[in-house]
Formats: C-alpha cells, sequence, structure tokens
C-alpha cells in the first residue's frame, strides 16, 4: 500500500494532539484549521474532521460531494453515516486510528474493483458477477476480461487481438477459442436478461 495521505480538519488544539503523534502514525499528517475547499482534498486520500467542524455552513456540501475518504472523529452518537465512511470516537487508541485509517482506503480500493459499470450494469470482479436490478450471472475469469477488454476500447476488436491480449497467444488456444466464449457469454446474458445486444460484432470485431 502506498503512503497514505491524510488531511485533519479541526481546531487548533485538535490539530496540535494529532501532530504530536506523527512519530507513531502509519500515515502521512497534514493538518490544518482553516476552512477547506474540494481543490484541497484534491492531494489527499482522507479527510479527518472534528465533530466541531461540522456547525461551518459550506462543510456539508463539500462532504455531500467529494468522494474522498472521510472520518469522522466524535465524542457524540451523531455519526453523520451520510457523510462519513467511519466514525472514531473520543478518546481514542493510536493503534485505533491507523487501523481505521488503513482498512478504510483498503475497503474503498476493493469496492473500487468491485463496482465497474458497463451499459446497465455492474460487473463484480470480486465475486464475478454482472448485475442489473435484482438478476446477476457469474461469470469466469476469462469473462470478465473479455468484458474489461471491450470496455476499455471504443471501437471493434479483432479475434486476433483479443486471443493476444486475454488468451496471451495460447498454444490451446485460436480464434475459434475466442467465438466460443464470447457464444457462451452472450447465451448466459440473453438467457438471464433477455439482452440480445450487450456484445456487438460487425467485420471490424466484437465491441459493446
Amino acid at each position: 500500500m502506498h503512503l497514505i495521505n491524510v488531511l485533519t480538519f479541526g481546531s487548533r488544539n485538535f490539530n496540535t494532539s494529532l501532530e504530536e503523534l506523527k512519530d507513531y502514525l502509519n500515515f502521512k499528517l497534514t493538518s490544518t484549521d482553516k476552512e477547506i475547499n474540494k481543490e484541497m482534498l484534491t492531494k489527499y486520500d482522507v479527510l479527518i474532521l472534528h465533530k466541531d467542524c461540522l456547525t461551518i455552513n459550506t462543510i456539508e456540501a463539500l462532504l455531500k460531494d467529494s468522494d474522498k475518504i472521510k472520518i469522522l472523529v466524535s465524542d457524540t452518537n451523531d455519526k453523520k453515516k451520510e457523510y462519513f465512511n467511519d466514525v472514531i470516537s473520543l478518546p481514542f487508541k493510536i493503534s485505533d486510528l491507523n487501523q481505521i485509517v488503513e482498512n478504510s482506503v483498503i475497503k474503498k480500493n476493493f469496492n473500487k474493483n468491485s463496482s465497474i459499470l458497463i451499459k446497465k450494469y455492474k460487473l463484480d470482479k470480486n465475486e464475478k458477477k454482472l448485475i442489473k436490478d435484482e438478476n446477476f450471472i457469474l461469470l469466469t475469469e476469462k469473462e470478465i476480461q473479455l468484458l474489461e477488454l471491450f470496455l476499455g476500447n471504443k471501437k471493434p476488436i479483432s479475434k486476433n487481438i483479443i486471443l493476444k491480449e486475454v488468451w496471451k497467444y495460447s498454444t490451446s488456444a485460436d480464434t475459434h477459442t475466442v467465438e466460443t466464449h464470447i457464444y457462451r457469454l452472450r447465451k448466459k446474458i440473453k438467457s438471464k436478461f433477455s439482452d440480445e445486444n450487450f456484445i456487438l460484432n460487425n467485420k471490424d470485431g466484437y465491441l459493446l
């Protein structure tokens, strides 16, 4: 995991308390008691915000709009779940703070990998599912690789390029292998979702 950049936003006393712990933290800490904005957050992975800052008029809109990891430090039960990824209660141990920050980053990366939008579907790579509404089909590793290849290219992809990118020119694979896998995937999608136009093809190859 790369070094996590964390911005703490709180009173001068709150920030000073965290600054004194710098040598024991597993992340890079920057603190501010000035008003923050969206542009400032681009430099950081995580925002740690003290509960007293919630009274600032502009902070609510910023929290709603930002996709950064947001952790609330609070001594109350007001968890503000709609804004925050996690909450740490005062007083806390350094080990707890380190763990919450690291776990939040891991969880975000996991969820990011798990939620790839393709047309009106969601591709969940971790569970190997293609999902639409309440329905889903299970995918093989090769089917996931096919979908990712199609998703990353707006133009049709030829069988030979698919063979190169997905099968790495394996001696056990040929263009017939590509055709067979795409046929099976199309059949699964049509059977579950009644969608005959998920994977298209023309004289130049296949595309979404």
